[in-house]
């Protein structure tokens, strides 16, 4: 569902890789009454079927909150193109560099399209991905876009311990990667 209103001034755009890592997030900035939107837009997911999953939980914690869910195309031609040759990179190296800014990139110019105040994300929440990584990704695509990306913090002040207590009382569908072939857990 597009959101083709661009009346949203006042509201950020959330990239989120899953439901798991982005609960916790949510239901903060729902609590703080902040405006925002929830933006699925991940193509490094693989297979297909893995990708529905965590869409359709993405999907199903939005509507149980009442937070708007936005999907975008899922163009994993484009992902592996910007990726290839750097298949056999490790967990937090090159090849996360060049996906997290691609998805980032992306979000942000459908942030400017649609009136969005700027983007935040949660692909730096798990423990396996380096928030400064993310962070730094978001920098670049922000200087590329001109959309100014919101720093979170999702993972202290029990931020953490609130996600692992969602997930079990939500019943969240909780992976084992990060999504990426590539990656030596989805090995």
């Amino acid at each position: 569902m597009l959101n083709l209103n661009n009346n949203n001034s006042d509201k950020m755009l959330l990239l989120s890789c899953c439901a798991p890592c982005a609960c916790a997030v949510i239901e903060r900035l729902k609590q703080q009454g902040q405006a925002f939107s929830v933006l699925f837009y991940n193509p490094n997911i693989h297979p297909l079927k893995e990708y529905e999953k965590r869409r359709d939980e993405q999907r199903r914690l939005c509507q149980k909150w009442d937070i708007e869910f936005i999907e975008l195309e899922y163009d994993c031609q484009r992902w592996f193109a910007c990726v290839k040759g750097y298949e056999q990179e490790p967990e937090r190296g090159k090849r996360c560099d060049i996906c997290f800014e691609l998805r980032l990139e992306r979000a942000m110019v459908y942030a400017k399209q649609q009136g969005y105040r700027g983007v935040a994300s949660v692909l730096g929440v798990s423990r396996w991905k380096d928030l400064a990584q993310v962070n730094r990704a978001a920098q670049r695509a922000s200087a590329k876009t001109g959309v100014a990306y919101i720093e979170l913090e999702g993972r202290k002040g029990g931020m953490q311990q609130r996600r692992q207590d969602l997930i079990r009382e939500l019943e969240l569908y909780r992976q084992d990667y990060c999504g990426c072939i590539y990656s030596k857990s989805a090995l």
